[in-house]
């Protein structure tokens, strides 16, 4: 365990595998420009975040030029940011954005800037009649400095009566945000990436898409879960992803109090495609910081092709 001024966890394990030597080439686009990706099937250094952010933007956005920083001093080609990352708090569409507006800007700044790739893990994206919002997540490249591919927008919106939040209530995201219908990935230097954003986490069926559909390499899981389903069921929901769709899981996450009703687990972590936790965010769950993890494509690979699930995959039910 090392501790830096943004606290982090570095776990390195290795699975005895089988060394594939290959690289994949494709074309990415962001707005008017594209670009060749060539995507060595190596190793790649990323960072996982952990925030505790408040409906604050401007304070929010230090927390994230801190991260970019350590980021690039850990020499990563990636920051990975949580749910909510730009504000938490309002359950209404009065602050949302549009694509072009301040928040993705300034981070599209900040990519080019520290020459780090960076999934927006779901902020509040203007809708077209503007009483309600998308939660929507942006890769940005950083070498156009502009968004890569298509926007994901959250499919599963948390809608529960349960006793989630710090008073001992329910929440529900439905009443003022709607839900998107289509999944996304990217292509970038350090593998194919599919989107989801925390809630979706419970439904196996988007992983399987973005495995065995999109070809993803890393999924990326930003959260803000609540403490008390974070304590039951974050990490081993996590671990199974990994497992069943042998692609590394980055979850960036929120942590502690944001206010007087809510709270998150923290807990942000990156598994491997053989469920085996190779970084995570220190205890206690309100650090804020960074955990630096190696995504090994070559490891991705092997443990496909010693487990080839996508060979042996058989249909089990009709299509909905």
């Amino acid at each position: 365990m090392q501790r830096r001024c943004f606290s982090r966890e570095v776990v390195t394990m290795r699975l005895q595998r089988v060394v594939i030597a290959s690289s994949r080439t494709v074309s990415s686009s962001g707005g008017s420009k594209q670009h060749r990706v060539v995507m060595p099937r190596g190793r790649h250094r990323i960072a996982c975040a952990q925030m505790t952010s408040t409906a604050d933007f401007q304070h929010n956005l230090q927390t994230v030029t801190e991260l970019c920083k350590r980021a690039k001093a850990e020499a990563c080609e990636a920051l990975f940011l949580p749910e909510a990352f730009a504000r938490i708090g309002a359950t209404d569409a009065s602050y949302a954005e549009p694509l072009d507006g301040p928040i993705v800007r300034a981070c599209c700044a900040l990519a080019k800037e520290y020459g780090l790739w960076m999934s927006l893990g779901g902020y509040a994206e203007r809708d077209g009649d503007g009483r309600k919002r998308f939660n929507s997540h942006v890769m940005i490249d950083p070498r156009s400095g502009e968004i890569s591919g298509d926007v994901y927008r959250k499919i599963h919106l948390f809608d529960t009566d349960a006793a989630v939040g710090v008073d001992g209530g329910g929440m529900r995201e439905s009443d003022y945000t709607r839900a998107g219908t289509t999944l996304a990935s990217y292509d970038t230097t350090f593998g194919k990436v599919g989107a989801s954003i925390c809630y979706d986490l419970r439904f196996p069926d988007v992983y399987q898409a973005l495995r065995f559909e999109h070809e993803a390499d890393v999924i990326c899981v930003p959260s803000a879960f609540t403490k008390s389903t974070g304590q039951a069921h974050w990490e081993v929901l996590l671990r199974a992803r990994a497992i069943e769709t042998q692609c590394y899981v980055v979850a960036a996450a929120q942590a502690g109090k944001h206010g007087e009703t809510r709270e998150s687990y923290g807990h942000a972590m990156v598994i491997d495609p053989w469920g085996r936790i190779v970084a995570k965010m220190d205890d206690p769950s309100n650090e804020v910081g960074i955990a630096v993890a190696e995504i090994d494509l070559a490891l991705v690979d092997s443990i496909r092709t010693q487990m080839p699930l996508a060979e042996h995959r058989r249909r089990v039910r009709a299509e909905f």
